[in-house]
């Protein structure tokens, strides 16, 4: 943790709960690691304060910029003055900084990080049936950039959410981008997809039940589950031993690091996070999983930072 004075420049990560989050251990390791006088403050917002908060706490001239955890990253959409453009697309955003006149901007970056975490896995998506479970802020971002890749996009994206008309809105909004195929879907039967994405909470609590039947995955078929807790979830459990392709949320926040940083004006950190992430992987992954980080050549990876964007939008 840094040293924490009066020059600190102040982040704060509202959610509600907030207590999954993993974003203020990969942050402030960050911040001490390369000699950034900022720190990163989790705080338990409830959803209907978090208009109130937001406008309240950018008051204070030290803090810097916001992350946003579950539920929030839809429900600031309205306070914004302005929107990358996957943050209009997806409706969500995951980051907020005020500009030189106090405007607020918003960046989305969950997508982004899903993608590279893909194509660090080794897992194709582009012309693949991909399904999304889970339909809120998260698996909205990824169906954005599923939608928006410059690799080419996945040829079918499908939502299911246990909430009814929750599934079709996104992918109503999704489906505006031209190229690939998004529909709700009123089940969550993995058969027939060749990549399977939980972005729903299922997981985070002791007895959830799976997300899917992970007897009805493909053979061939692939597995990431986004949650930073409780790794590696039961259904990442499951699904391996099955026999199939399945990983844990991590690499999805540490390729999203150098994003945040470039954000908020950190590009130096963003640069040395880009050349070498290892640090930030022996931080979060559990000693069960310590023996998959991949360090310099280990698992064929040339070196252990993360990959550049391959996004575009349309």
């Amino acid at each position: 943790m840094p040293v924490v004075n009066g020059s600190t420049e102040v982040y704060l990560i509202p959610g509600d709960p907030v207590a999954q989050v993993r974003a203020p251990a990969v942050f402030n390791r960050v911040f001490a690691a390369l000699g950034i006088n900022a720190v990163l403050v989790p705080v338990h917002v409830p959803a209907g304060d978090i208009e109130t908060f937001v406008k309240a706490a950018f008051k204070a001239k030290n803090i810097k910029g916001m992350f946003l955890a579950i539920p929030h990253k839809a429900l600031v959409m309205g306070l914004l003055d302005s929107c990358s453009p996957l943050g209009r697309l997806a409706g969500a955003v995951n980051a907020i900084r005020p500009d030189a006149q106090g405007q607020l901007e918003g960046g989305l970056f969950d997508g982004e990080g899903l993608l590279a975490s893909l194509d660090y896995f080794g897992m194709a998506y582009a012309g693949k049936r991909v399904l999304v479970l889970g339909a809120g802020g998260g698996a909205s971002a990824i169906g954005a950039s599923l939608a928006s890749t410059a690799q080419g996009p996945a040829a079918e994206i499908a939502f299911f959410d246990p909430v009814p008309g929750k599934a079709l809105s996104v992918a109503q909004r999704i489906g505006s981008v031209p190229g690939s195929r998004v529909v709700a879907v009123d089940s969550n039967h993995p058969g027939g997809f060749d990549l399977v994405i939980n972005a729903s909470p299922l997981g985070l609590e002791a007895g959830d039940p799976l997300p899917c039947r992970v007897e009805d995955m493909a053979p061939h078929a692939a597995l990431l589950d986004i949650l930073m807790k409780n790794q590696p979830t039961p259904l990442v459990r499951a699904v391996r031993a099955r026999g199939l392709h399945a990983e844990p949320g991590f690499e999805m926040l540490i390729q999203q690091t150098p994003l945040y940083l470039d954000f908020f004006g950190y590009s130096e950190a963003a640069q040395a996070v880009r050349e070498d992430a290892t640090f930030i992987r022996e931080l979060i992954y559990p000693a069960e999983l310590a023996h998959e980080i991949r360090r310099g050549s280990d698992r064929g990876v040339p070196n252990p930072g993360v990959g550049e964007s391959r996004l575009v939008f349309h």
